[in-house]
């Protein structure tokens, strides 16, 4: 078949024959993980591996009710792969919906085509701003530079000539040509060998690195561990030959696996995913299009902003508003200057402010192009020669044509510019020279000798009505702001004026130094700039990140794309160029700026959420490795059986980890995230393994059986589990509440009726174990207060920014409200709802395991313990809300507390003797909610509205 000419492109019918015979563009290319990839990270990983081989292990022994963990591994799976399944379609749906589109000539005439429909042998058209779709031969070239970073880490733009290779996914930056596709589809260079990694280099994701580091720890230790345990389950069975001639090794077997399943934290992984694809799909909703999950963390971790003026702080639609003439131009061509202001507005590579020209300056006489220098975002300026119009004419930036002239008050032209930027206007200057172009020139991209301004046209943008309220945002978030343009100083200036920056003046940036430290120092005390060029604005991010910070690129124009793909996390408008979007990790798809704070506050929740999320799984692992370190080294039988186990890792865990994962969370983000992480959940992890051999020694020295014993060790961890999970989960909110109470609701029906007492093997552990189990929850209890206490107060505290003022205003209209008789009063109050607490607590667990087994109405005795336990456990968590003066925090005590009266008097009501427990219950209550409502205490307490619940820190 006969090859196309660039003048025709190819026929209708060379299309449909190349199609019919495969050869198109066409190629399956992930624009968010693959099905693969996320049925690989959610299933097949070594720590699913260990638990599904324990779980077969313990079918194959007929153990299938101690099991359990399996079942809540395959669900992990599910849940996992279903979140991101549903989180990949909304996302391929919208990168559809917005897919780049490529030119090419067929039949003679530009057509747009999805780059999929590109054939072999079609001649593509190459402009500023588009992305190749296919390998190709360049055929024809006038300025044509093509960036090609991406493929090959050549950091300059290549200008091509006839005959060069242009790669598949290279960027053209300036000028314009056409070139015929030699390879497309699997075949072509980036599809082969650079698709996944211009896509997908991954975006640092302080959380997943930190998780992974756990579970590298946890890797190491998990084999030399099980190992420990396996062989004091056996000697504790009667030693090997004992153990495998009688089958007692069964029986060491699921004790070993209860200890390595407890010390994997594997729904953490799970939660992590689950919450970056759930934030994702979320700013889908809001037409954010996430090109890598983990980017939805990282935005939230920015304290640098860098905006493009044009397309982000205005609108992007240019309106062209007059011309200038300049003393000295002859008015005999002004005839001339209409006619090749009109061939600049039609030009076929005309950018949006060339476009803007057509309504007011319509081709009359088409001119001829004899030689020219194609625009060029770096050069900021174009020179054409043509045949019906003598000399040489050039437009552009005036700074980057005429230099200080065009700023000097000396000159009419810059006396012109000068006055017109400042007004906020965008200039360009058209110039003229009388010889034309030479060679040399050309070659060179040089500037002809002998110029003369012509014109000077301005140019007007419309500021986004949301800009404003955004970059006010940041300054609140303490997120610093950066406007960095090609346009004018004084013009990006006065727009930043506009929009509420406090500046007199842009930088220009044809000063900035050449030193990369004298640039850093240089950014961190002026916020605008002005005559960018995109080298330079891809050297100022570096420059930036060089001082420690995380840097966010904002821009819609080719200009922006190298500052974007070096940014930590770069954002494009959808109305950008191809090649700008194909970069970016976040796509704002309906151009609206003000998405930002939403990606900021879903990063943020993200964040804080799993930090929070991660301390449960992390105290978990904790205690499960401590407990077999210590059980295996001092060879004692392991305290609990797979299945109950399966009970506090479900219900003080797992469960609630899902809710807490996905809800509200405004909290600032502070480094550190896994130093935190461990500072707490390490020390908890060794209080809880402490007090159960603690409780082990004294359950073994009252000489009770082995079912006693478990049981016991299965109320103590339950009990301090969900006090582990009330206190992470402060300040307190109805959500909160409501998830907190159901677990322990859960927890109270499992060892409350009989069906579920019989499957988890829990029996009455006596009074006397009752009574020793309830000091030493209330002994652990008070040490992981304390814990928290200090983990806040030292770690937190400590790494949180000296300009933080999360909380202020709260504080400060607190410190105005009341007198200093109620200030003492509030922190009194919060301190007997604290003692309260941890009263009523005690007090609950001991009337319930002190009425565990017998008739039906001491089964309701032991609900009745319960409730109570759970009211104290509440109380515990809100009084720190309290005693900042929540009014929330206050309600939500005054529901609780009324219900443990009614609970207390439930109790003495029922009893054949005066209870004194629920008697000094129920009084302490009745006095807290008479202090909380009287005043000088009521002043003290703001509205329920204004209530800070659910801002707390980490």
């Amino acid at each position: 078949m006969t090859p196309p000419t660039p003048a025709d492109g190819l026929t209708r019918a060379q299309v449909a024959e190349r199609v019919s015979t495969g050869r198109t563009n066409a190629f399956t290319a992930d624009t968010s993980r693959s099905a693969w990839s996320i049925v690989r990270a959610n299933v097949f990983t070594i720590f699913n591996g260990i638990v599904f081989a324990c779980f077969f292990v313990l079918f194959a022994i007929g153990r299938w009710q101690d099991a359990l963990f399996g079942l809540a591994a395959f669900s992990n799976a599910i849940i996992g792969c279903v979140q991101e399944f549903r989180a990949k379609a909304a996302l391929d749906r919208l990168a559809l919906m917005n897919a780049p589109r490529a030119l090419v000539r067929r039949d003679g005439a530009e057509t747009e085509v999805v780059p999929g429909d590109v054939v072999l042998d079609d001649v593509l058209v190459l402009r500023a701003g588009e992305q190749v779709p296919a390998d190709a031969t360049v055929t024809q070239s006038r300025g044509l530079q093509i960036d090609e970073s991406m493929l090959t880490g050549e950091s300059d733009p290549v200008e091509k000539h006839p005959g060069d290779e242009a790669l598949s996914g290279a960027v053209v930056v300036a000028g314009e040509g056409l070139a015929v596709t030699t390879r497309v589809g699997a075949d072509s260079y980036a599809n082969r060998f650079a698709g996944e990694a211009r896509r997908f280099s991954l975006v640092a994701s302080e959380l997943r690195s930190s998780i992974d580091r756990v579970l590298t720890w946890v890797g190491w230790i998990i084999g030399p561990v099980g190992l420990l345990v396996l062989n004091a389950q056996i000697i504790v069975t009667g030693g090997y030959a004992t153990a495998f001639s009688s089958g007692s090794w069964q029986q060491a077997v699921v004790n070993t696996i209860a200890a390595l399943t407890a010390m994997i934290p594997l729904g953490l992984v799970l939660m992590t995913s689950i919450a970056f694809a759930v934030g994702a799909s979320r700013l889908a909703r809001r037409q954010v299009l996430v090109n890598e999950l983990p980017a939805v963390e990282g935005l939230a971790r920015v304290d640098v902003v860098c905006l493009d003026k044009t397309g982000t702080l205005t609108v992007g639609d240019i309106v062209f508003d007059a011309e200038h003439t300049i003393g000295g131009a002859s008015p005999s061509r002004a005839d001339e200057v209409a006619a090749v202001l009109a061939w600049y507005a039609a030009a076929p590579d005309a950018n949006s402010t060339a476009r803007s020209l057509r309504a007011d300056h319509p081709v009359r006489a088409p001119l001829h192009v004899r030689g020219d220098i194609p625009f060029s975002s770096a050069r900021k300026w174009s020179a054409t020669v043509f045949e019906e119009v003598d000399g040489t004419w050039v437009m552009g930036a005036p700074e980057m044509i005429f230099g200080d002239e065009a700023t000097s008050s000396s000159t009419e032209l810059g006396r012109t510019v000068t006055r017109l930027a400042e007004s906020g206007r965008r200039t360009l200057v058209l110039a003229r020279a009388k010889q034309p172009l030479s060679e040399s020139e050309i070659a060179e991209e040089r500037l002809p000798a002998g110029l003369a301004p012509v014109r000077v046209l301005t140019f007007r943008e419309q500021v986004r009505p949301d800009a404003a309220q955004t970059l006010e945002y940041f300054r609140r978030q303490e997120v610093a702001i950066r406007i960095i343009s090609g346009d004018n100083p004084r013009t990006v200036a006065a727009i930043a004026r506009e929009v509420g920056l406090d500046v007199e003046e842009g930088f220009d940036a044809r000063e900035l130094p050449d030193d990369d430290a004298e640039l850093a120092r240089l950014l961190d005390s002026q916020q605008v700039f002005g005559r960018v060029t995109p080298e330079q604005k891809k050297r100022m991010v570096t420059a930036l990140q060089s001082h420690g910070h995380t840097v966010a690129m904002t821009g819609d124009g080719v200009n922006d794309a190298l500052a974007i793909k070096t940014a930590d996390i770069g954002i494009a408008m959808n109305s950008g160029s191809p090649a700008t979007k194909a970069v970016a990790r976040l796509v704002l798809l309906d151009g609206q700026f003000s998405h930002l704070p939403d990606v900021v506050a879903e990063g943020r929740q993200v964040i804080a959420n799993i930090e929070r999320v991660s301390m449960l799984f992390l105290t978990k692992t904790a205690y499960a490795t401590t407990l077999a370190v210590v059980f295996g080294a001092l060879i004692l039988a392991f305290p609990f059986l797979p299945r109950q186990l399966s009970i506090t890792d479900g219900l003080t865990i797992g469960i609630p980890a899902f809710f807490l994962a996905l809800m509200p969370n405004a909290s600032r983000y502070l480094p550190g995230f896994l130093r935190r992480s461990l500072s707490f959940a390490i020390p908890a992890g060794v209080v809880v393994a402490g007090g159960l051999t603690w409780y082990d020694a004294v359950a073994r020295g009252l000489g009770v059986s082995e079912e006693q014993l478990r049981t016991g060790a299965t109320v103590i961890l339950a009990i301090v589990g969900i006090w582990v999970l009330a206190v992470l989960a402060r300040p307190l909110n109805r959500f909160k509440v409501l998830v907190v109470g159901a677990m322990f609701v859960l927890l109270v029906g499992i060892f409350s009726l009989p069906p579920a007492r019989s499957f988890f093997a829990l029996v009455d552990p006596g009074e006397e174990l009752a009574l020793a189990l309830t000091g030493i929850v209330a002994v652990m209890i008070a040490a992981i207060e304390i814990i928290r206490f200090v983990h806040r107060r030292v770690v937190v505290d400590r790494v949180r920014p000296s300009g933080d003022r999360t909380g202020e205003p709260e504080r400060a209209a607190q410190a105005a409200r009341g007198s200093t008789v109620g200030r003492v009063l509030t922190n009194g109050v919060a301190a007997l709802a604290y003692v309260f607490g941890l009263l009523a607590t005690a007090f609950g667990v001991l009337v319930f395991l002190s009425r565990y087994e017998g008739t039906v109405g001491r089964t309701a005795f032991s609900l009745l313990g319960a409730s109570i336990a759970l009211f104290g456990l509440l109380v515990l968590a809100i009084a720190a809300g309290v005693r900042r003066g929540s009014g929330l925090s206050r309600l939500l005590l005054t529901i609780v507390l009324t219900l443990a009266i009614a609970v207390s008097v439930a109790v003495l009501l029922a009893g054949d003797r005066w209870d004194w427990g629920a008697g000094i219950t129920g009084l302490v209550a009745g006095v807290l909610v008479t202090l909380l409502w009287t005043p000088p205490t009521t002043h003290r307490f703001g509205r329920i509205r204004d209530s800070s619940m659910g801002r707390g820190r980490p």
